[in-house]
């Protein structure tokens, strides 16, 4: 994809065949060299700055934009880096950890529904529902502390919470939420050099974690889980599109064409007054500058 091509060629089909296999985790050969990257995304941001202030003005859509990756695929950076211009007055940012205690006791969309973004907001996460799909399916053991009625990490057992998903996600959507679903897509040898950059660089330590070196051998099983959840839930109210990671500046393009793309299509534009209101207006305006008299 080039920076002037349909963002949408990242879009993973809702055929139910998408196979993590079949894209790439690396640029196109044609893609621009960093620094044209770099005047692209500045130029996104101050497009995306201009239709965020429209979307709150408009307040009657909420935007979630959902992030989902391996380990140092690059999620803080690409969030950081797209959003970087926009008021934080209308956008924030909620990280999505291991559950607490109060959390495991309700059902696992819960504590992502308390952050859902209100009309008007964006809303982003980092992580998200999307977990209890992929880590806790590659560690089953982890359904122990959810204390489930019924929690054999059965073929149906995943299927019903997939359909769990769907069900949430299509409510959102027909109740106004714009759903934008990012799986940052790192190669596994990328994602080793990041690693070791994490340990050689003294200013890197505080983000490494030894338990991501352990998840490295259940690689496999994360992309399976990957492969099936994506399949199930990419969907026209909720797509997923699938990012090449291992080139950061391009990553961050990708996603905020998408994101700029998408508000352009809803045709946003500010609130017009009626008469009555620009009557009344006229009126309060006339009593300011009098004031001065």
């Amino acid at each position: 994809m080039t920076l002037d091509a349909n963002p949408h060629d990242l879009l993973i089909p809702y055929t139910n065949d998408f196979r993590i296999g079949s894209v790439e985790t690396h640029p196109p050969k044609d893609t621009p060299k960093k620094n044209h990257l770099k005047e692209r995304l500045a130029e996104l941001i101050t497009e995306l700055d201009e239709l965020q202030r429209r979307f709150y003005a408009r307040d009657q859509r909420a935007l979630l934009l959902i992030f989902q990756a391996m380990d140092a695929a690059g999620k803080d950076s690409t969030i950081r880096a797209v959003m970087n211009g926009v008021d934080p007055a209308g956008c924030y940012v909620h990280s999505f950890k291991q559950p607490s205690q109060d959390e495991l006791q309700h059902d696992f969309l819960w504590r992502t529904t308390l952050r859902q973004p209100a009309k008007g907001m964006i809303g982003i996460f980092n992580r998200s529902y999307y977990e209890e799909v992929l880590v806790v399916r590659v560690h089953p053991e982890y359904l122990a502390a959810q204390r489930l009625p019924e929690a054999k990490p059965s073929a149906e057992f995943w299927e019903q919470r997939l359909e769990s998903i769907r069900c949430h996600e299509q409510h959102l959507a027909r109740n106004g939420t714009v759903i934008l679903k990012f799986w940052l897509n790192v190669s596994r040898e990328e994602q080793r050099q990041r690693f070791l950059s994490r340990l050689e660089e003294a200013d890197k330590h505080w983000k490494f974690n030894e338990g991501d070196i352990a998840e490295r051998e259940h690689w496999d099983s994360y992309m399976q889980a990957y492969e099936t959840a994506l399949n199930a839930t990419s969907r026209p109210w909720a797509p997923w599109y699938a990012i090449p990671a291992d080139d950061k500046p391009y990553m961050r393009v990708c996603v905020a064409e998408i994101i700029v793309d998408t508000l352009k299509r809803m045709n946003l534009d500010y609130p017009e007054l009626d008469k009555d209101a620009h009557k009344r207006f006229k009126v309060l305006e006339k009593q300011l500058k009098n004031e001065d008299k």
